[in-house]
């Protein structure tokens, strides 16, 4: 069973006689159904009862129904209500708008309103770059999704997938100060939703792909990077790619090799597994295996891939030319990234790669290969999870990312930019602070979003691709 987790956490109201020993028993209960309890509050108390509120972590819903028929069978003991504390978390959803101006007398509402925002409106007219000065525009990302792979559910639909849509936007106000806002589609046809979102695009300064499937979302990333004038990006894909270059970078540094000595084993050549292929090679990692379902891609040109973006990694990665399945193709790597499956690997296999070997096992919430497992032959060891080190998290990189491109008025995303965006989150990592199990920075560390945009907006400003005519007061 996995260990109990924050997001699994309830909260039990129970009645429970006035005796001296009620609290002891049913935190008893609760560890007996391993449980961890977290809280436990008298919220009334009467001569002869008491009122209790039981706040536990558990693995699952399962194991919350488990822990809850625990408690309720200790003798003496009335459960009133069971609360999950995440659905209270998202009631009403997660996000709100707020005026940036006054509103308190006719003065203001002659300026933000009518008659005086006819001006405005005019000068935009006129000038339709003033948009990017004059509104929210200057400051808001569309976070867009089909809902057509939500995280590890799948294609669940845009109503489904608003919950994590919200979270994503709170994410980007909290870590880079960028208004985000959920652009949920009731369509999964391609043409449709390029179509829709060029339509909306004239309110933002960005567009956050998300939670699209693929291959879909590489022509509709590649459609709308060509067809709009504000940078578009497929977080899935680069947002995976960035932090995973990042996190590469230091684990290099802490076993001692270079990025063109190691053999790197790709796991899944889907949405990030391409994106993180293509960002190695342009970071110079020159030995790269992709693997799918059935071993390493046929780097062979006259083999028919069943789309180009899988072409593009057979026939630009694998210079040795090795074939096998993901298993055989691993002895003698260094280095082993998954964005695929669940339990593909094990200690064992592990143990065939290199000395000083990197493991970054990141399907969620099942890595490819036990991490504990793993770090007994690995020197360093990576997951998607938050309950072990080395958490592998895009919200490393897309806060700050945006913020940079926000900042520098940047129309495109090139490889420089993230390449820089990864070394910033790399270097947050100090020296006298980086070992096996620290080479990423937490998620809650405020050097990294701030790092992340001035390398963004530099790198944008090195390669042209910045906006000349922003004063450096319009970013603040």
């Amino acid at each position: 069973m996995a260990a109990p987790s924050p997001g699994y956490s309830i909260t039990v109201r129970v009645q429970a006689p006035a005796a001296v020993d009620t609290t002891g028993v049913v935190a008893a209960a609760v560890a007996e159904a391993g449980g961890a309890l977290t809280a436990l509050d008298v919220v009334e108390s009467r001569a002869g009862s008491l009122v209790v509120d039981v706040t536990c972590n558990a693995s699952d819903a399962e194991h919350a129904d488990r822990i809850t028929e625990k408690i309720a069978a200790v003798p003496g003991v009335t459960v009133r209500k069971v609360s999950d504390r995440t659905f209270l978390l998202h009631l009403g959803g997660k996000l709100e708008v707020v005026p940036t101006v006054p509103l308190k007398h006719r003065d203001d509402l002659s300026r933000a309103y009518t008659p005086g925002v006819a001006r405005v409106c005019m000068a935009i007219a006129e000038n339709p770059d003033d948009a990017r000065r004059l509104t929210i525009k200057r400051n808001t990302v569309a976070v867009v999704t089909d809902g057509s792979a939500v995280l590890g559910l799948g294609n669940i639909g845009p109503e489904a997938a608003l919950p994590v849509m919200e979270g994503k936007a709170a994410l980007f106000k909290q870590f880079a100060g960028v208004d985000a806002w959920p652009v949920c589609l009731d369509t999964q046809d391609t043409e449709e939703i390029i179509r829709t979102v060029k339509a909306v695009a004239p309110v933002y300064g960005g567009i956050n792909l998300e939670d699209i499937s693929a291959p879909r979302c590489f022509e509709i990333e590649q459609r709308l990077r060509d067809e709009l004038d504000i940078p578009v990006f497929h977080d899935d894909q680069h947002g995976t790619a960035i932090v995973v270059l990042a996190a590469l970078t230091n684990a290099l540094r802490v076993v001692g090799k270079k990025p063109e000595d190691v053999k790197v084993v790709v796991s899944g050549v889907g949405a990030a597994g391409h994106a993180i292929v293509r960002l190695l090679d342009a970071q110079g990692y020159t030995d790269i295996v992709g693997c799918d379902r059935h071993g390493a891609l046929d780097p062979d040109p006259a083999t028919q891939h069943s789309d180009e973006f899988r072409g593009w990694i057979a026939g630009h990665t694998n210079p040795r030319r090795v074939s096998g399945t993901l298993k055989q193709v691993l002895a003698g790597a260094d280095v082993f990234i998954g964005v695929s499956a669940p339990n593909l690997l094990t200690g064992d296999d592990i143990a065939t790669m290199e000395p000083g070997a990197i493991v970054f096992a990141l399907a969620n919430p099942d890595p490819e290969v036990d991490p504990v497992a793993a770090s007994r032959t690995a020197a360093v060891v990576a997951t998607g999870r938050s309950d072990y080190a080395n958490q592998i998290n895009n919200v490393l990189a897309f806060p700050g990312f945006f913020r940079g491109l926000l900042d520098a008025g940047a129309r495109d995303i090139t490889s420089e930019m993230m390449i820089a965006a990864a070394t910033a989150i790399a270097d947050c990592v100090h020296p006298d602070q980086l070992n096996a199990s620290y080479i990423v920075p937490s998620v809650f560390d405020s050097e990294v979003a701030p790092a992340v945009a001035a390398a963004v907006r530099r790198a944008a400003e090195d390669s042209g691709h910045a906006d000349a005519t922003i004063d450096d007061e319009e970013t603040r």
